[in-house]
């Protein structure tokens, strides 16, 4: 399976096809079909992780899990703590968990829910 197979099977899930999935996320036309032969780019990959609220890894077909939590272990850390300092790494996690958790608020923004 390539990345443009994953996003045509989310497409159809979403009773869409793919010239309207650029057409929301104003990616040039094309620029999806051509990720069968070239890597796509960083933003716009994200931008389609993010429309499914999938992970960038379930679209690179690195990972058949889709969900996001599951595919972030950091969630952990930052919803527990017994009262001791934080390391300096345990920090960095819970700054990646943030940043995490404002882009999954700014693509449902995105999509109106």
């Amino acid at each position: 399976m390539t990345t443009l197979d994953r996003v045509k099977e989310l497409c159809k899930g979403r009773g869409i096809n793919v010239k309207s999935l650029e057409e929301r996320l104003d990616i040039p036309n094309n620029t999806i079909y051509q990720w069968k032969r070239i890597a796509p780019s960083l933003d716009k990959i994200q931008k389609v992780a993010d429309y499914f609220d999938v992970s960038i890894d379930y679209l690179l077909c690195r990972t058949d899990n889709k969900n996001l939590i599951e595919d972030n272990p950091v969630h952990t850390i930052a919803a527990h703590h017994d009262g001791e300092e934080w390391t300096d790494e345990e920090l960095e996690e819970i700054e990646q968990f943030k940043r995490f958790v404002a882009m999954r608020r700014e693509a449902r923004k995105h999509r109106g829910e």
